[in-house]
């Protein structure tokens, strides 16, 4: 068997994310596999800034068609099998999707959609989501093995954000989006950091423009969710709230396979 310590994180600007210290948070946690959301930047425009800690890595990117937006990149110490950019008959022209296949499991890297801008956006979100569960659906007849992973841009539950009733309205707490988050775990996955944390006043994203980080109020909102047929591979799950550098922190579990 294998362990594996998988760590996931929206950076906000890789660029940014490599001048405050990606090098030293590589060093002290080791990740087997590194899955950041929303690099904002193209592979040409970091491949010769990046830190001498991810040398030993395959590396993978998905930008989008428009600079310096969204974007993913996989960074893995074992190189997959395979892998693709985006979800089955979706256009990925955002860069939100890199799907990883190693022998042991399959390793989904999504930057989920943010709603707030307007109905269309909401829409597109909604619509993306679905696109994901009708994939899954497919992985549990298959009865693989698949790790998802990112930023969900969705608080499932009251206890995942400070303020639920003042958010209510808004979205990335709707009914409707929150559902789509039931819709995963009642095909079998495990929200991997419940299974070994029901405390409150876990976040992993603080608005920075009212400094609500300092006060802890934020939202839980990056996770890593794993098929049913994981739990008895895990080992932990961990929110890295003590890591700076981007307006969320990482997440991480360790899992042996």
């Amino acid at each position: 068997m294998k362990k594996y310590k998988i760590i996931s994180w929206n950076v906000n600007g890789l660029r940014a994310i490599i001048s405050k210290g990606l090098g030293d948070f590589l060093n002290t946690h080791n990740p087997a596999i590194l899955c950041l959301q929303e690099i904002k930047a193209t592979e040409e425009q970091v491949s010769k800034i990046l830190p001498d800690a991810l040398d030993e890595y395959n590396k993978v990117y998905s930008s989008g068609v428009r600079k310096g937006y969204s974007g993913v990149a996989t960074f893995s110490k074992e190189t997959p099998n395979s892998t693709s950019i985006g979800l089955e008959n979706n256009i990925d022209d955002e860069g939100r999707v890199i799907k990883s296949i190693y022998s042991e499991f399959i390793l989904y890297n999504i930057y989920f959609p943010n709603g707030k801008k307007d109905k269309d956006r909401l829409d597109y979100k909604i619509n993306f989501y679905k696109n994901l569960i009708e994939i899954l659906k497919n992985h549990k007849k298959n009865n693989d093995k698949v790790i998802i992973l990112g930023d969900y841009n969705t608080a499932h539950k009251e206890i995942d954000l400070a303020r639920p009733k003042e958010n209510s309205k808004i979205s990335g707490f709707l009914p409707e989006e929150r559902i789509l988050i039931d819709e995963i775990l009642n095909l079998g996955y495990i929200d991997t950091l419940r299974e070994f944390n029901s405390q409150e006043n876990i976040y992993t994203w603080w608005d920075p423009i009212t400094k609500a980080r300092e006060r802890n109020v934020g939202w839980r909102i990056d996770y890593i969710f794993v098929s049913s047929n994981l739990k008895k591979n895990l080992i932990s799950s961990d929110v890295l709230d003590k890591v700076y550098g981007s307006d969320h922190c990482p997440v991480s579990i360790d899992i042996e396979i």
